[in-house]
């Protein structure tokens, strides 16, 4: 059975483009393959997150992944931080990265760009410690982003000159996975781009939203004045809007609002308000679920727990054997 890795960014809350963007995908995967998920609270660091934020945020991600239906019985879900092994390897990757490519590589140029008071070597060796994060269980095959593609081809090349230099084939080349379909992007509620927190609080839809928070947000969604033309193609604001409803209203109630809009006769208030109820109906599980795990921390304790013990049993194995690979020996 191929073996998937991937990593869950440790800040801040999750919001519907999570959910159908990667979270779906997951909750698949984890009963077709073995599969490793890790909450990436090393690659925080790179920000220098409080000691509190640091440790609440990694539990707040824990909680809403589990409710969305992340199963520990089935699949390994780990703090990246209490898997040593995982910072062995980097280092051990690092003696074979090199500072010209790692500096060429388009998220570092980006973020040294963005914030220039905070050039860290952590920024500039991160696709060194995602290439661990990946090699450290000996994955084929990792779910990523476009934003993340060049990482994974890093991944590449770290494991194949760890081949060629000691003359094995022990890492084997991960490569990008989805199921071969293409992502669900889930829009905004600003009227352009994708849903995301740095967008601002109003642009994304969280999945610990109660229902007022829901109704408030999305009747405060950007619209226009409404069409006047009959079949006229909808502003991207608009269109935002129906593919939101799409993903979480039936079939009939889409149908109506096609034909409003179709006709000229559409009533945008009317759309969002039965857009909220939708919403608030299809999420309500999950945050059902967010609540009672936050009140169960026994529970998240033995979570943490069997996929520590889980994920050690797999990277003790890949670090001895690489660091046999490499010539050190034990002399006693």
């Amino acid at each position: 059975m191929d073996t998937v890795v991937s990593g869950i960014r440790s800040t801040g809350n999750l919001h519907l483009g999570n959910y159908f963007g990667a979270i779906k995908n997951f909750i698949r995967m984890q009963h077709e393959y073995r599969c490793f998920f890790f909450i990436a609270d090393y690659h925080s660091l790179t920000t220098h997150p409080t000691p509190e934020n640091l440790q609440q945020n990694v539990y707040q991600v824990l909680v809403e992944y589990l409710a969305c239906g992340l199963d520990p019985e089935v699949c390994t879900i780990y703090i990246q931080s209490d898997l040593p092994e995982t910072a062995e390897m980097y280092l051990l990757l690092n003696m074979n990265a090199y500072v010209g490519e790692l500096e060429r590589v388009t998220s570092f140029k980006e973020k040294i760009r963005k914030h220039p008071d905070n050039i860290n070597a952590g920024l500039l060796t991160y696709p060194v410690l995602m290439a661990a994060d990946i090699l450290i269980h000996k994955a084929q095959k990792v779910p990523v982003g476009k934003d993340q593609e060049q990482h994974l081809e890093m991944t590449r090349t770290f494991g194949n000159r760890f081949n060629r230099l000691y003359k094995t084939d022990f890492f084997p080349e991960p490569v990008a996975f989805n199921f071969g379909e293409t992502l669900v992007k889930v829009p905004g509620l600003d009227g352009s781009g994708k849903m995301g927190k740095s967008e601002g609080e109003g642009n994304a839809l969280y999945l610990k939203d109660d229902a007022a928070t829901i109704r408030k947000k999305i009747m405060r969604a950007v619209t226009d004045s409404g069409p006047v033309v009959p079949n006229s193609p909808k502003p991207e604001a608009i269109e935002n809007l129906f593919s939101l409803m799409k993903l979480v209203s039936a079939p009939d109630t889409i149908t109506h609002f096609e034909k409003a809009y179709t006709e000229c006769n559409i009533r945008y208030g009317d759309m969002k308000k039965q857009l909220a109820e939708d919403m608030i109906v299809y999420l309500e599980p999950i945050s059902r679920k967010i609540s009672e795990l936050n009140s169960d921390k026994e529970y998240i304790k033995k979570v943490v727990s069997r996929g520590r013990e889980k994920a050690k049993e797999s990277a003790c194995k890949t670090l001895e054997d690489a660091r046999q690979i490499i010539g050190f020996r034990r002399f006693y």
